[in-house]
């Protein structure tokens, strides 16, 4: 009877753990979107700003391509963050 209710307790945590990681990978795409569509657009920003946001932005298709959501998700929040602050009408 242990055994089963700590197996239980594992598959429980593994299922539980499931969305969170797909919810990573949907968040990484958005977000990467978005950062491509900024670029694209030739923002009247200082080059070197621009130059930051495209080696974020290759940092996070890096980051995807290995499959390490978490931490493309990291890199892109934080580029949108600062995108945000600098250029505060486009959301």
């Amino acid at each position: 009877m242990k055994h089963s209710a700590i197996a239980g307790l594992f598959i429980t945590a593994a299922l539980l753990a499931s969305p969170a990681f797909a919810a990573d990978k949907d968040l990484c795409a958005a977000n990467i979107q978005q950062i491509s569509d900024f670029v694209d657009s030739a923002p009247s920003i200082p080059e070197s700003s621009l130059n930051n946001v495209k080696d974020a932005l290759a940092k996070s298709k890096a980051s995807q391509a290995a499959g390490n959501d978490k931490d493309c998700v990291e890199i892109t929040s934080g580029m949108i963050t600062k995108m945000q602050i600098r250029n505060p009408t486009r959301n």
